[in-house]
């Protein structure tokens, strides 16, 4: 009978987790093609979900650039 009530609390632990590793993945994947110039800034930033209001594209590579650099803050990587 406990075996039952673990599975449900369980599966709702490992979901969460779950998303969130989905979830890096496809920032750290946007962010790399980015920088293998696969993709615009506007672009990169329109995949991400991230609120940028400005429509220069010169200040959206910048945009872009610091937030990428967040998921590889012990590397000197210059995008």
């Amino acid at each position: 009978m406990k075996f039952l009530l673990l599975l449900p609390v369980l599966f709702v632990l490992i979901t969460p987790s779950e998303a969130v590793t989905t979830r890096m993945f496809k920032v750290l994947d946007t962010c790399a093609r980015y920088r293998l110039k696969e993709k615009t800034a506007l672009i990169a930033i329109k995949d991400l979900k991230l609120k940028y209001e400005g429509k220069d594209e010169r200040e959206a590579e910048l945009f872009i650039k610091l937030y990428c650099s967040v998921f590889t803050p012990n590397e000197n990587v210059d995008f």
